[in-house]
């Protein structure tokens, strides 16, 4: 896991990944949040988008009883999105920097008819949109991909509204890691970066300030890790049900890297090192 904010493009991985995924991990491609471990992922996936909407108070009124306008941060395959236009009535605009990711959201978006979703391909850390356009920031499951969490944060504060909220969920960092252990657990991190991208992981805490540090006043901040534990099992099933058609996508070098690293990572989860968190926050009005 990288530790530098120098320029790093997840592009050319999700371009690569996204097919294989949708099978591994789910339409949603992002993890689950379970009640009782039971439950199959989709209901699990479905639990933390649901979360998720009621941290961004997505029920709220928009401006003069317009519909809440949300940018959808790190949009994925666009299920995220559609679930959010069908379930609310928000309009949203998702971005990712993969050109694979935007043509799957927009023919997702098209076979159900959605008018007021949209997918563009930009840079969650230097959107170009302009300032105030949006209603709720939405960052979910992106940001351990974005090495400059502080432009990621700055940016979405910069194009909220007064009043508008930012929500953002992901993998987060619940210690430090030293030098020595990195250096000996150096072929586990290689298995993550080619299983997952070369991701960076913050702590909740660190989101909680940057939010603060560019004028948000965060009001829920949430540790999911155990709820999120279960997630592993159902991506290793999936694995073993989805076997050859992944192969046929990734390569069996690919299928097996992600096995090894749903071990690596529960094993990071039950020992402290890593999790999952929610943080969200609004813009002073």
């Amino acid at each position: 896991m990288s530790h530098d904010t120098a320029a790093y493009d997840p592009a050319p991985h999700y371009d690569r990944i996204t097919a294989a995924w949708q099978l591994l991990l789910g339409d949603e491609l992002h993890y689950g949040v379970f009640a009782t471990g039971d439950e199959p992922l989709d209901v699990a996936t479905r639990a933390l988008t649901t979360r998720m909407m009621d941290g961004g108070r997505l029920a709220e009124p928009g401006t003069d009883g317009a519909p809440l306008r949300v940018l959808d941060v790190g949009c994925g395959s666009g299920a995220p999105a559609c679930d959010l236009a069908t379930e609310t009535g928000v309009e949203v605009v998702g971005i990712t920097t993969s050109a694979v990711g935007v043509d799957t959201a927009r023919a997702r978006a098209a076979a159900l008819g959605l008018t007021g979703v949209t997918f563009e391909q930009r840079d969650g850390t230097d959107n170009r949109f302009a300032d105030a356009e949006f209603d709720r920031a939405w960052v979910l499951e992106s940001s351990h991909l974005m090495r400059d969490k502080d432009a990621l944060v700055s940016e979405c504060a910069r194009v909220l509204r007064p009043g508008g909220r930012l929500v953002l969920c992901d993998l987060v960092r619940w210690r430090e890691i030293p030098f020595s252990e990195v250096r000996e657990r150096r072929v586990d991190f290689a298995v993550l970066r080619e299983a997952f991208g070369d991701a960076h992981f913050q702590s909740l805490d660190d989101y909680a300030a940057l939010a603060a540090a560019h004028g948000l006043v965060v009001d829920r901040s949430d540790d999911l890790t155990a709820a999120t534990l279960p997630t592993f099992d159902r991506w290793r099933a999936n694995a073993a049900t989805h076997h050859d058609e992944v192969v046929e996508l990734i390569g069996v070098q690919g299928h097996e890297a992600f096995v090894r690293s749903c071990d690596i990572l529960e094993a990071f989860w039950r020992d402290g090192t890593f999790g999952y968190g929610l943080i969200s926050a609004t813009k002073a009005s």
